[in-house]
């Protein structure tokens, strides 16, 4: 060994022969010198990192798979998002991309995942970028101590080849960019992309297979806690606003997007935040927008003054799912354990671009387990290749049904046992428009989601009066402080009410048509959840 945080197990375990310089666990400072060093980013004014993706600046979900084996076979959600490839497909790609390797410089970072020591998994990031191992070490939870290192044994690894494309019609790949998942092998393979989302979802969805297997749910959420131990958990896809509403100043942030729910309580899996810049306020986002300007951070596609190296985080020129990954050390108030209590709150987070939800509602359990086998909201422009700029409505299940490795009902009975068990409040809030659809409705106003968020968690919704969605099904709070009155009543912002009535009527029309799936697998109570016929 040639370095004080090289591993005993090293590189030959993964098949990786004759390579190049290895650089073993650099610290941020010696990560940044490579950056520079090889020209990959720019340095903005205050310290952080700028990055290009090139063409992916988004995941690209119709190019990931999972390699159909012995061992998972059987478990595996086989579907649209969970696509199989066959094991002598990956074989044959993954020892063309191990050629690939021979003689180039490589960057390995050893690190966790899971907070909680009892259900901790071992990683390892193998890259051919230095600032996609910056990316890795702010995402993940670091090693301490130098003897960690030494005995760090991976139980997965990621190895991540922007450079390396396959070829469609040998390899069984939908195009020139992948991302392969073997549970078998306890392997992922990236190439052909340089977005480095793909790295962060790619372990959740190894973990959205390991951990429900050991009875604890997995979840796509944000999390935090107030000052008397009270944790909330805000479900949500990307552009919802999970990361910008747990980053709340009166309360810790415990984790911004991947949490398990053990018997003990919530878990942050990650140790870092990988948050959407675009337009960002920092009135409105005071936290998030300081970790824009901070030593450390990776900042991919925001625009940036070459001569001033000022970044513009209104500039969507490039892509609207700019990007900011930086480790949750820099949110003043994060908890640093990661680790919380049972939830006394669950709020499930949509953008409906369709203006018809109701800015808050009060779910009964069964609503909570149907609102979550759901997964309504809308894909924002630029979070995934070929969205273009309006947002497309979608069912995504379990607030994340393309990282989700098993079938949903696993994940929704789970969260249906920890909020019977721990008599849990559960809150539907939409974060998206109101006043009209896409083009005529305004984006609910911040201010107002946080004073509706705050007041639910704080207990004063709990008996305050409601009135009955009577196309949804939902219980409605009509009163709640710093809240126009007007606003709590969806219907009322519509200047064309029977407009309204036509679109509400077709969006719980969708929403019976996609529970069809789920009508044989679940309660009756459950069924009967959801918005009513007519």
């Amino acid at each position: 060994m040639n370095h004080p945080r090289e591993p005993r197990y090293g590189l030959e375990h993964h098949g990786i022969k004759n390579p190049g310089t290895i650089y073993w666990n650099l610290s941020t400072p010696e990560l940044y010198e490579q950056v520079i060093r090889r020209r990959e980013a720019e340095m903005a004014h205050l310290g952080p990192l700028v990055v290009r993706t090139g063409h992916h600046t988004g995941r690209s979900p119709n190019d990931k798979r999972i390699v159909k084996e012995a061992s998972s076979q059987d478990k595996v959600w086989w579907s649209p998002v969970n696509m199989p490839m066959a094991a002598e497909k990956f074989e044959g790609l993954y020892h063309k991309l191990l050629a690939y390797l021979q003689g180039k410089e490589m960057y390995v970072q050893d690190c966790h995942v899971g907070a909680d020591l009892k259900y901790r998994v071992p990683i390892r990031i193998i890259t051919e970028s230095a600032w996609h191992n910056l990316f890795s070490r702010n995402m993940f939870i670091r090693i301490k101590n130098l003897e960690e290192y030494v005995t760090h044994v991976p139980k997965f690894t990621i190895i991540n080849v922007p450079r390396f494309h396959a070829n469609p019609e040998r390899d069984g790949t939908n195009s020139e960019a992948f991302i392969i998942v073997n549970f078998g092998k306890k392997l992922i393979i990236i190439g052909g992309t340089s977005y480095a989302g793909e790295i962060k979802k790619s372990v959740f969805t190894v973990l959205n297979y390991l951990y429900p297997q050991k009875r604890v749910l997995s979840m796509h959420c944000s999390a935090n806690v107030g000052e008397k131990g009270d944790v909330a958990i805000f479900f949500g896809l990307s552009g919802t606003g999970k990361t910008t509403l747990s980053a709340d100043p009166d309360r810790y942030l415990i984790g911004d997007d991947e949490h398990g729910w053990s018997d003990h309580g919530v878990f942050n899996f990650e140790g870092g935040c990988y948050a959407k810049v675009i337009r960002l306020s920092k009135e409105a986002e005071p936290d998030i927008y300081e970790c824009t300007r901070k030593f450390g951070t990776i900042l991919e596609n925001v625009a940036i003054d070459p001569i001033t190296r000022r970044i513009d985080l209104n500039d969507a020129s490039l892509t609207e799912n700019t990007r900011a990954a930086y480790p949750i050390s820099h949110i003043p108030k994060a908890l640093r354990s990661g680790i919380g209590g049972h939830p006394l709150n669950v709020i499930m987070l949509t953008y409906d671009a369709f203006g018809v939800l109701p800015p808050i509602a009060k779910l009964t359990p069964e609503q909570a387990m149907y609102q979550f086998l759901t997964g309504y909201t809308a894909k924002v422009a630029g979070t995934e290749k070929g969205l273009g700029k309006e947002p497309q409505a979608t069912f995504s299940t379990c607030f994340g049904a393309p990282f989700m490795a098993l079938p949903p009902t696993v994940y929704a009975g789970l969260l249906g046992e920890r909020i019977q068990g721990h008599k849990v409040h559960c809150w539907l809030v939409n974060t998206g428009l109101t006043g009209g659809p896409f083009g005529k409705g305004k984006r609910l106003k911040i201010a107002y989601t946080r004073a509706m968020i705050r007041q639910a968690l704080e207990g004063k919704l709990q008996d305050a009066p409601v009135a009955l969605d009577p196309i949804f099904n939902l219980q409605v709070p009509t009163a709640c402080d710093g809240v126009p009155q007007e606003m709590l009543d969806t219907r009322s912002t519509w200047k064309d009410k029977k407009e309204y009535d036509r679109k509400a009527r077709e969006l719980a029309a969708r929403f019976r048509e996609n529970f069809k799936q789920y009508a044989s697998k679940v309660s009756a109570g459950v069924k009967k959840a959801g918005p009513k016929e007519g």
